[in-house]
């Protein structure tokens, strides 16, 4: 039999951990201040694109198990009660903003059982979880026990469900007299995937909160260091794919997230890494952590590398040229456009006079919302007709299937600046194209 949970913050992390909680067999209930986002859950329609998530909404609610709400006094029976909300970085500074995480368990404590324990699952500076327990303990009632476990989430967009329901690890972070009653009941949260074999760690608080931050830094190197020898390749007539298909062979390094182009972005591992080193500023850590910075900086100069592509090919005729760039989305499978490579790229080139056509399989609207500066277009073909330069930017399925041949048809010149790494060059340039990939030696339909 489930257990009673709820879910408190319902964004990104919050409705996919509430539907699949329900789908595991649970009686959910999902709780957020945000009206629109809870209507539109309450109809079954999922706020982010994210592949199997409608489906799962709309069978949980089917079921019965699974209910929203702006009352935080609604969550009182829960048994389990998960904080899913965000830390954003702060306007003007690197550190994460953790005002969400203390005013959620500070709204919950009250509500708080005898036995209930709370389980935070959002990505925080180290030494934060103590204070929250802080928290907890002086809004609990008279009677009831702050129960506090940190359970950090560990989801891919694109995968979320699939991370949900199926993980690599489990991670606990729990101390204090309840420690053994917190994990047990964790347990009984996820036994589906324990059953499984999926890996259970328990750790101390410090380390739950590190685990997160150290996994999207490691991630977040290895990118930025792929890229770093794109640079060294562009300079010297390496090629960076095949130098990173001949190092990825070596089983300490693997061939996974050495994928160069135009780097991360999205609404962790930049905002982790930065906040990351703000932490290690604070802790008197600043040379722990100053190798962040290089990757942050190469990061953000992977995007100023597709502009000046972009520049040398116009000449001086930036002014009013039309440029088709296919992506908005910072990943493939996602409408997520938190710091967006490709509309970083995109906001610049508008900056320097281009005549921009963005389009986007998923994302347009939050982009039109959200980010207004560039011409966005709703297919393909209005992207691509009379462009002088193509510049693949998100590698959706749907770009990697264009025929080239086709889309020398509908431009005015046949470059194409892959920022990827994800099309066949020579197929490119057997329709004509001059092809610049970041990190290879250009090819030109002569070649």
């Amino acid at each position: 039999m489930g257990l009673k949970i709820s879910v408190i913050g319902t964004g990104y992390l919050g409705a996919v951990h509430a539907a699949c909680m329900a789908e595991l067999g649970h009686d959910v209930v999902g709780v957020d201040t945000d009206v629109l986002k809870i209507e539109a859950l309450a109809a079954g329609r999922s706020p982010i694109f994210e592949p199997g998530l409608p489906e799962l909404l709309v069978s949980a609610q089917a079921s019965g198990r699974l209910r929203w709400s702006t009352d935080i006094a609604d969550v009182a029976d829960a048994d389990v009660h998960f904080v899913c909300v965000g830390t954003p970085q702060k306007p003007g500074e690197y550190a994460a903003n953790t005002d969400y995480v203390f005013g959620a368990f500070a709204s919950l404590a009250p509500h708080m059982k005898a036995g209930s324990v709370a389980v935070g699952k959002s990505t925080v500076p180290v030494g934060t979880v103590p204070r929250v327990l802080e928290v907890l303990q002086a809004g609990v009632c008279d009677g009831v026990d702050a129960r506090l476990i940190w359970n950090p989430e560990f989801l891919r967009e694109g995968f979320a469900v699939k991370d949900t329901l199926t993980p690599d690890r489990f991670v606990y972070g729990v101390e204090g007299e309840f420690a053994d009653a917190n994990v047990a009941r964790l347990d009984e949260v996820y036994a589906r995937a324990l059953a499984a074999g999926t890996p259970r760690l328990v750790t101390n608080f410090a380390t739950a909160e590190l685990v997160k931050v150290s996994a999207n830094a490691f991630l977040a190197t290895k990118i930025s260091f792929i890229n770093a020898m794109a640079e060294v390749c562009e300079a010297s007539g390496g090629d960076v794919v095949a130098l990173a298909d001949a190092i990825g062979h070596d089983e300490r390094i693997g061939r996974k997230f050495l994928g160069a182009g135009v780097g991360f972005g999205g609404g962790c591992l930049p905002k982790d890494i930065r906040a990351f080193m703000a932490r290690g500023e604070e802790l008197g850590l600043a040379e722990s952590v100053e190798f962040l910075r290089t990757v942050d900086a190469t990061n953000v100069r992977r995007r100023s590398r597709v502009v000046e592509l972009v520049r040398d090919v116009l000449g001086e005729d930036v002014v009013g040229a039309p440029v088709a760039v296919l992506g908005a989305a910072f990943k493939p499978n996602s409408d997520d456009i938190r710091d967006s490579p490709a509309l970083d790229v995109a906001e610049r080139l508008v900056a320097l006079g281009v005549d921009v056509r963005v389009h986007d399989p998923e994302a347009l609207a939050v982009a039109r919302a959200q980010r207004p500066g560039p011409g966005y277009v709703d297919t393909v073909d209005e992207a691509l007709v009379g462009a002088r330069v193509v510049v693949l930017l998100t590698e959706w399925q749907v770009y990697r299937d264009l025929d080239p041949a086709d889309v020398a048809e509908q431009v005015a010149g046949r470059v194409l600046i892959d920022g990827r790494n994800a099309l066949d060059r020579q197929r490119w340039a057997e329709a004509g194209f001059t092809v610049h990939a970041l990190g290879r030696p250009t090819i030109t339909p002569a070649n």
